[in-house]
């Protein structure tokens, strides 16, 4: 038994040799790269590229026991076969307990300018989707919006294309997914429904776990980076929800979905700014809701604006950025039939904290949040939140 774990031991040691230093602390949105991406780019001296990224965490809401979580650990692999074909699978650890592939996917790059790709893939919807690296991000906690709107880490099975056309600035996605699953047999002859209100399409995601698909979704993304230290994108989803064979005909069991995203990224010396805009527009709620006495609104919207400065000189390694982000979202930004509007679902956040680059690769953060909703006195409480980030 000794001796397997000896020569893995001294595989991984190589394979970690093998790899060079890249600084996952990258401030250039124009440049900045998420952990597929690094796996893909080629810049290691071995076929196998191993990696991750983790953070702990510690939130304390006014007035109630704070609470300690190692929120996520996540182990990222890449294996190079040629110069055309990779593989890049991330698999996450949540809260001690849990166990999911996050990303599992096949790249066989064309040409200069395209790429194909299949497999267990993330959704390209605005930022945090994509670069939710806890170095990648102010704040201890990812911006709501990307929890009840983006429902990160949004990832299904599919297929598609992605490139980039350096000489017009421009980076291109175009997936066909599977779609969210929203009813389910209640094993009693009815249906239960599975969005809500409260999180709109969250707990449909069906993260490649014995997916079912009647139609497939598509999913795009463009990025432009012809304006120095500026990144700007445009994404979009197109599709309807999944049921399963014996319920999919039922009038009610499924939803349309048409979702778009602004995102804009910028870097000037020691300041940073980023915006975020999502809208999704949902069809056919008044059926669902009577089928499945849920409350799902029939449109979801949210938006944030950030800034933050590096109290620190730019030649520094270190950094240490205040920031501050404003965030409204609402899950019933609209709703069909007699469904009345939740004014708990129309949310606020103020938040304002710091976070401390201690190395590339290594981030401290705190934050405090002023929370609130659009309910006449409205119970929200205010957090307090700490967090250790890591990636490599």
């Amino acid at each position: 038994m000794k001796k397997p774990i000896l020569l893995f031991a001294v595989l991984c040691t190589a394979f970690l040799s093998a790899q060079t230093v890249t600084d996952s602390m990258m401030l250039n949105p124009q440049k900045q790269i998420n952990a597929a991406q690094r796996l893909l780019s080629g810049n290691y001296a071995s076929a196998v590229t191993i990696g991750a990224y983790g953070e702990m965490l510690y939130n304390q809401p006014e007035g109630d026991n704070g609470e300690l979580d190692v929120q996520r650990l996540v182990l990222l692999m890449g294996y190079r076969f040629n110069d055309k074909a990779q593989f890049v699978t991330e698999i996450e650890f949540e809260h001690v307990e849990e166990v999911f592939v996050e990303q599992a996917f096949v790249n066989y790059n064309v040409g200069s300018n395209i790429n194909l790709r299949g497999g267990l893939m993330l959704v390209p919807m605005g930022i945090v989707n994509e670069f939710h690296e806890p170095t990648t991000f102010n704040g201890t906690e990812r911006p709501a919006i990307d929890n009840v709107i983006v429902p990160t880490t949004w990832r299904e099975l599919g297929v598609g294309v992605n490139g980039r056309f350096d000489n017009l600035s421009l980076g291109y996605q175009a997936y066909l997914f599977n779609g969210f699953k929203s009813t389910v047999a209640d094993g009693e002859g009815g249906i239960s429904g599975i969005l809500k209100g409260s999180n709109g399409l969250r707990s449909g995601r069906q993260k490649g776990i014995k997916s079912t698909i009647d139609s497939p979704n598509l999913s795009t993304k463009l990025d432009y980076y012809g304006i120095s230290g500026l990144r700007l994108g445009f994404s979009s989803y197109f599709g309807k929800t999944q049921a399963a064979d014996d319920i999919e005909e039922v009038v009610g069991s499924n939803i349309g979905i048409t979702m778009i995203g602004l995102d804009a990224r910028y870097a000037y010396q020691r300041f940073t700014a980023r915006g975020q805009f999502v809208h999704a527009s949902l069809s056919d709620t008044e059926d669902y809701n009577a089928l499945t006495g849920r409350d799902l609104g029939s449109a979801l919207q949210g938006w944030y604006v950030e800034g933050a400065f590096n109290l620190l000189p730019v030649s520094n390694e270190q950094k240490l950025f205040a920031f501050a982000r404003y965030e409204k979202y609402d899950t019933h930004a609209s709703t069909a039939g007699s469904l009345a509007k939740n004014d708990a679902y129309d949310r606020t956040d103020v938040t304002t904290g710091l976070t401390y680059h201690l190395a590339p690769g290594v981030v401290l953060k705190g934050d405090y949040q002023f929370r609130s909703n659009a309910l006449e006195n409205g119970d929200v409480k205010d957090r307090l939140n700490f967090g250790i980030g890591v990636w490599f």
